[in-house]
């Protein structure tokens, strides 16, 4: 029954839906979390040791964070998986382009495919540059998060890389959201309007949340 619900257009529609949720959860929690950059070094620093202890003494240090981390993984994987598929399959249903584009199709709706590739080669340069620490700029502190991430924002290419993937993620949420919506039944003629609406509002405060940190430290408010 497993390998039916996968091997079907429907089954990879609800696996993306579902997984794209849980990665939309985690976004709203780390944007918040990252605006806690606002209140200072110490406030900051010390959220992120919080995340490392989340669940103590149950759970024994950082096994919290590497379970969401798991779980993220599978969920990223099981998106661009499923939406590789799908895109394969629809290659294969209609090699030839139309030769006129639905009028009605958003451009959020037409740059879904690379909007993904951007995010995906983001997610890989983030966690390269804040986590490890391997291209980060200006010398990585193991256990200083806001002195790594003013260093990150206090280049131009790290505004620029992290501004456009952060205009890309408001497109893919805002499309993405309504989408998931419609796959798992919760569309109707009645309440498109409010999803719609409710995915641009996501689109947008995500998008201005996340894009407010390297603002801010070009500004000089964060430094």
């Amino acid at each position: 029954m497993a390998r039916t619900v996968w091997n079907s257009t429907v089954g990879k529609k609800t696996v993306m839906a579902v997984s794209g949720l849980i990665m939309l959860l985690y976004l709203v929690v780390h944007m918040i979390g990252n605006l806690k950059i606002f209140f200072g070094p110490g406030e900051f620093n010390h959220y992120a040791h919080w995340l490392r202890t989340v669940g103590e003494p149950f759970m024994h240090d950082e096994w919290t964070l590497w379970l969401i981390r798991v779980v993220l993984v599978a969920a990223v994987v099981a998106h661009a998986v499923c939406a590789y598929q799908l895109s394969r399959r629809d290659l294969r249903a209609r090699p030839d382009r139309y030769v006129h584009r639905k009028a009605r199709t958003s451009y959020a709706t037409r740059t879904m495919r690379w909007g993904g590739v951007i995010l995906g080669l983001f997610i890989v340069w983030h966690l390269l540059d804040l986590t490890t620490g391997t291209v980060h700029s200006g010398g990585f502190q193991e256990g200083h998060p806001y002195q790594n991430v003013v260093d990150t924002f206090s280049t131009w290419y790290g505004d620029v890389v992290y501004i456009v993937a952060m205009l890309a993620l408001g497109l893919h949420v805002r499309h993405g959201f309504w989408s998931a919506a419609q796959t798992l039944g919760a569309g109707s003629r009645t309440r498109d309007r409010a999803l719609k609406a409710t995915a641009d509002v996501l689109a947008l405060l995500l998008t201005a949340g996340f894009v407010a940190v390297p603002v801010g430290v070009m500004t000089g408010v964060v430094s």
